[in-house]
């Protein structure tokens, strides 16, 4: 089954102390700057362990519902409020201007291949194609 929109929380008691185990949204078709490309794996590694990264931001769906997505600092995943509340995660960008770059791609292919600039729609109808066709493969 695949999961698009929500995250998935998980408690579990270690030692007396409550943990959440929060389980982060990817996008299928991840985005991924030039400058984080040689790193993406250990990017990716970190940011769902929760290490600290300097300098890595995350193009996000938009958490109000009126903007088309967020960029947001690595850094803000440590708030644990940040993490619970975390859209579907579309790209990655070593930098706040390949960030914006990274947006300017995914609008440029989303008028591409629309011929409009809902990315929101474009990228979660993609996701659904990749969806049902990992479901038909297995």
């Amino acid at each position: 089954m695949c999961s698009v929109a929500y995250p998935f929380f998980k408690t579990d008691t270690d030692k007396g102390k409550v943990k959440v185990k929060i389980r982060m949204n990817w996008y299928s078709k991840l985005y991924i700057g030039e400058g984080a490309k040689p790193k993406a794996g250990k990017i990716i590694r970190k940011l769902k362990r929760n290490a600290g990264q300097v300098d890595i931001y995350l193009i996000t769906l938009a958490s109000n519902g009126q903007d088309m997505l967020d960029i947001i600092n690595s850094a803000y995943l440590k708030q644990p409020a940040v993490r619970r509340s975390l859209p579907m995660i579309v790209g990655i960008a070593k930098g706040y201007e390949e960030a914006l770059d990274l947006v300017e791609q995914m609008l440029m292919e989303t008028h591409r291949e629309t011929g409009g600039y809902r990315i929101v729609e474009y990228l979660l109808q993609q996701a659904g194609k990749d969806c049902k066709n990992r479901q038909q493969r297995e």
